[in-house]
C-alpha cells in the first residue's frame, strides 16, 4: 500500500463542460467564495500492524469549515439552521442550533467513532480562542460524522483530539483539496471513492453567494446520476455497492437570512443529493447545516427562491466534484475503492449531450 495519501486528480467537472443548473458558479466554485469562509484538512494515512503492536490501517481524518475567525464566534455567533433527511448519523450542537439559531464554533467533520475525540479537540480550540469560554460562556462544538470503516480501521480511533486544532490552523481560502482528503479520506459514494467536495453559485438577484461543502459517503452504485445521465447504469466497474452511509452537507451564504430561513435552505440540500442518486436509505444519515456570515436579516419569502436553487445546484455539483477528485484508495483488508474513471465518464456525458461546448 502507498505510504501517503494519493495526489488530487485533474481539472474539475465544471471546467470540462458539465453545467449544473442555470446560476453561474462563483469565482472558485467553492464554499470559500462566501467571504470569510475557509476550509482545512488533516489527513490520517497510516499502515501499521494490527493492535496491540500497531494502530492498524488508517484512512481517515478531520475537515474543519471555519465560518469566521474562531476568536469571534462565541461572542458574535452566526445565524444558522439545520435539517435532517434521514437521521442515522450525528451532528453535535444541532439541537442548540435549532433552538437558538446560532453557530458558535467551526464545523468539524470526521469518522463516526471519532466524534468524541474531535469534540474534545474542538473544545480546546474554543478555550484557546476566547477566554470567556468555560468562565462566562460554554460551547457545544459542531461535529458531524460519516462511517469510513469500509477502508479505515475504526476499532482504533485513528485521529487525535489535537487534529481538530490542526485542521483549523490549516484552514485557507481556495484552493484546498477535495476527494480523498481530511474527513473524506476513507469515504465511499455511489459505488466509487467519495469524500470531500465543494461548489458555489452566484446570486445576482440578491448580490450574494451560496457555497456548499459535502462529506459524501452514501448511495448504491447503480443510482449514480451526473447531470441527469444515469452513469451508474451505464458504467461498469463500481467497487462498493452498500447503499448505507451518510452525507453531511454544509451550506454557507452571505445573504442576510435568519435561522428560520436557513433551516429551509438547509432542507434543500436533500434535493441536490437526490439528483445524484440518493434515496436516503434506511441506514444512511443525511444531515444538513446552513449558516449566514451576514450580520443582519432581511431576505424572506419569494426572495429565497434564488438561494434555494443555488443550494440544490451547488449540493449536486459538490457531490460530483467529490467523486471526480477522488483516486483509487486501498484500505484495510486490502479493500480498494476505485476512483471514478474520467475518460469513460466524459465519453458518456458527451454522448448524452450533457457537456456544454
Amino acid at each position: 500500500m502507498p505510504d501517503r495519501p494519493p495526489d488530487p486528480r485533474g481539472p474539475r467537472l465544471g471546467g470540462l463542460g458539465l453545467r449544473i443548473g442555470e446560476l453561474d458558479p462563483g469565482p472558485t466554485d467553492s464554499i470559500a467564495d462566501v467571504p470569510g469562509v475557509t476550509v482545512g484538512h488533516v489527513t490520517v494515512w497510516r499502515d501499521e500492524s494490527d493492535p496491540p503492536e500497531g494502530r492498524g490501517i488508517a484512512r481517515t481524518g478531520v475537515t474543519a469549515i471555519v465560518p469566521a475567525p474562531v476568536e469571534t464566534l462565541v461572542r458574535q455567533p452566526l445565524r444558522a439552521g439545520t435539517a435532517v433527511l434521514n437521521g442515522a448519523g450525528e451532528l453535535t450542537s444541532s439541537l442548540e442550533i435549532r433552538e437558538w439559531g446560532w453557530l458558535e464554533t467551526p464545523v468539524y467533520l470526521t469518522s463516526t467513532m471519532a466524534v468524541g475525540r474531535i469534540y474534545d479537540g474542538a473544545v480546546s480550540v474554543a478555550l484557546a480562542a476566547d477566554s470567556s469560554v468555560g468562565v462566562d460562556e460554554v460551547v457545544i462544538p459542531v461535529v458531524g460524522e460519516c462511517d469510513d470503516s469500509h477502508l479505515n480501521d475504526a476499532r482504533t480511533v485513528q485521529v487525535e483530539a489535537a487534529d481538530a486544532g490542526r485542521a483549523v490552523e490549516a484552514a485557507s481560502a481556495w484552493p484546498f483539496a477535495e476527494g480523498a482528503v481530511g474527513a473524506g479520506t476513507g469515504m465511499s459514494c455511489l459505488g466509487w471513492k467519495g469524500g470531500i467536495g465543494t461548489a458555489s453559485r452566484s446570486l445576482p438577484g440578491l448580490g450574494c453567494t451560496a457555497g456548499v461543502l459535502v462529506l459524501a459517503n452514501f448511495g448504491g452504485a447503480r443510482l449514480l446520476r451526473m447531470g441527469g445521465v444515469p452513469i451508474g447504469q451505464l458504467l461498469p466497474g463500481a467497487s462498493h455497492s452498500a447503499p448505507a452511509g451518510s452525507c453531511i452537507v454544509v451550506v454557507a451564504t452571505d445573504a442576510p437570512v435568519g435561522p428560520a430561513q436557513l433551516e429551509r435552505v438547509a432542507r434543500r440540500a436533500g434535493l441536490g443529493l437526490a439528483r445524484t442518486g440518493s434515496v436516503a436509505h434506511h441506514g444512511s444519515g443525511e444531515i444538513f447545516l446552513a449558516f449566514s456570515t451576514a450580520r443582519r436579516e432581511g431576505v424572506d419569502g419569494r426572495e429565497l427562491d434564488e438561494l434555494f436553487a443555488a443550494t440544490v445546484d451547488a449540493t449536486e455539483e459538490a457531490v460530483l466534484n467529490a467523486l471526480w477528485a477522488a483516486p483509487d484508495v486501498e484500505g484495510r483488508e486490502g479493500r480498494v475503492e476505485r476512483g471514478l474513471p474520467h475518460d469513460e465518464v466524459l465519453e458518456l456525458l458527451e454522448s448524452h449531450g450533457a457537456l456544454s461546448r
